[in-house]
């Protein structure tokens, strides 16, 4: 008997009308706006939420990711329908996914087997807009800055100093540096410019930072474009941008509602990748889903290195927001091939190569624990571990001072997952967490760097040319120092080598560029060779994907 795909469970689901899984929230009719039957946006404006306590915050986090998959999402989603059948009023916030890795590598994310969010083949594709109204906003920027200099340049733009890029919620590594406006004088100016994914874009970490629409216009009118021949930095607010930007995204700035396959609400908003940008749901959904429940449960992307440091040290920090637990998400299949094993050989029994590629979750164990939140270890169950290895990963955890529990949310959905939510509510029942980002502000941009080079990454120390440095100075001068920083690194390693496994000490993080984003109000330093561009494998999962007879989406994860 073939093993169902996430699609064909998804296929299963008895979906409950949106409005009804929103009264289950206390969410009335005339809050909600629905996109169909079963997905809404929620208008915030008709919700009275101030004089709500704040419910608890789980972040869900994960060891480094690896070709055999960790299941975060899975994870997540498993973790809030077990907290909801134990009589808890939980809610999931999660990120939207991208049409980049959904035509690429991992296809979908919405979850996996029983512990999806739903509907899925949306959710996964177009959902409620939000992605083309980010892209629209980035790209109508884009258009203004060209036409400004085509009708006279004003402001003194120096088209050799234009910082910002067009983007594409694809994966084409095709546009990643192009020249534009050719074919003559009714073209424009010609110019060097270039695209980034959607995700990676500054207006996708502005919707998803910003507090309210004032505040949402405020950062747009921030974005610093370039310099003019002056060495200025000129912003998206001296070409009158902010306004018609605020416009396309009013919207868009508003969280979607969905549901899991137990019915439970869900909300997903905003897209960030974490190994390119902070890699967090929006803020907006996160204190929404505070006031509307007991226990929220977030999740952050890739591994703790990334999504979770971001998550503290740019979401909390700027949000205020103070998590009460973290739960760190492995799977036995993982820690072998940081053991070393290859990915063909992970179905078999090797304690010998588990116990070894547990200094990565040791890794993440004590890193999560220098922000002073408490850490709960999630083993995500795959049908090929034994006994044996889920007994010696328990024992492996339990000796780095964690509980550990198995969860089967993708076989058994909430009910696979019981244990793991009674252990997350023990931890939020004890006294408050220690909560403290990593790096106060004042410290300087390159000893912030530093600061998360060693202390996450393990990190001998960094290394930048003059550029890179002089591109500090001049951040600080300019009144940008007490910002914080956004790592972009490979996703695969703590270092900057995507084939170096397990937890690596005494490498050196190459710095290879730094960008600001005022709008964001953060500051990303891109280390050794990752992409803000992804380009698609040589079979990517898009050849799959494709209509049944029936009309029905095939291949989507």
């Amino acid at each position: 008997m073939s093993i169902p795909s996430n699609i064909e469970i998804a296929r299963t689901a008895k979906m409950k009308r949106i409005t009804a899984v929103a009264e289950t929230l206390g969410i009335s009719e005339e809050a909600v706006i629905p996109y169909g039957h079963t997905k809404a946006k929620l208008d915030l404006e008709k919700l009275d939420l101030k004089a709500r306590p704040d419910g608890k915050l789980i972040l869900v986090t994960a060891i480094t990711p690896t070709p055999a998959g960790e299941g975060k999402t899975t994870t997540t989603i498993g973790l809030n329908d077990a907290l909801n059948r134990i009589g808890k009023r939980s809610l999931a916030t999660l990120r939207e996914p991208s049409l980049g890795p959904c035509f690429g590598i991992k296809g979908g994310a919405a979850g996996g087997g029983h512990a999806q969010v739903v509907p899925m083949e949306d959710i996964n594709l177009h959902f409620t807009g939000d992605f083309h109204a980010i892209t629209s906003a980035n790209n109508l920027l884009a258009a203004l800055i060209d036409n400004h200099i085509n009708w006279g340049n004003a402001l003194g733009l120096d088209t050799r100093r234009i910082t910002w890029r067009r983007c594409l919620d694809m994966n084409d590594r095709a546009l990643r540096s192009i020249v534009s406006s050719l074919g003559g004088p009714a073209n424009g100016y010609p110019r060097e410019d270039g695209f980034d994914i959607t995700v990676a874009s500054e207006v996708m970490a502005i919707l998803c930072l910003a507090s309210d629409l004032k505040d949402l216009e405020r950062r747009l009118a921030q974005i610093v474009i370039g310099k003019n021949r002056e060495g200025r930095f000129v912003t998206a607010g001296d070409l009158n941008a902010a306004g018609a930007m605020a416009v396309l995204l009013k919207d868009a700035m508003l969280p979607n509602l969905v549901q899991s396959l137990e019915n439970n609400p869900v909300l997903i908003h905003g897209g960030p990748f974490a190994n390119i940008a902070h890699g967090c749901n929006s803020l907006i959904a996160t204190r929404t889903a505070l006031k509307l429940a007991d226990y929220v449960v977030t999740e952050a992307g890739f591994g703790a290195d990334l999504g979770a440091e971001k998550f503290f040290n740019i979401k909390c920090r700027k949000a205020g927001l103070k998590p009460d637990v973290a739960v760190l998400v492995a799977t036995v299949r993982a820690l072998k091939f940081h053991g070393g094993m290859e990915r063909a050989d992970l179905s078999k029994v090797n304690i010998e190569a588990l116990s070894k590629g547990a200094a990565n979750l040791q890794r993440h164990i004590g890193n999560l624990r220098k922000f002073g939140v408490p850490v709960v270890v999630a083993i995500n169950h795959f049908a090929g571990d034994s006994d044996g290895e889920i007994a010696k990963l328990i024992e492996i955890a339990e000796s780095f001072g964690c509980v550990a529990h198995v969860c089967k949310g993708w076989a058994e959905g909430g009910k696979g997952a019981v244990s793991l939510a009674e252990a997350v509510v023990a931890e939020c029942d004890k006294a408050a967490a220690d909560f403290k980002p990593l790096y106060p502000d004042h410290l300087p941009l390159i000893e912030k760097v530093r600061v998360v080079a060693r202390e996450i990454y393990g990190a001998a120390d960094i290394a930048a040319d003059v550029s890179v440095r002089q591109a500090f100075s001049d951040l600080e001068l300019a009144g940008f120092g007490r910002l914080p920083v956004c790592m972009a690194k490979t996703q695969y390693s703590f270092s900057t080598d995507a084939k170096l496994r397990g937890a690596p000490e005494g490498h050196v993080v190459k710095l290879r560029e730094v960008r600001l984003s005022a709008g964001a109000e953060f500051v990303v330093v891109i280390a050794g060779d990752i992409m803000t561009m992804p380009g698609l494998p040589r079979v990517p999962a898009a050849n799959g994907i494709g209509l049944n007879k029936d009309g029905q989406i095939e291949g989507l994860f």
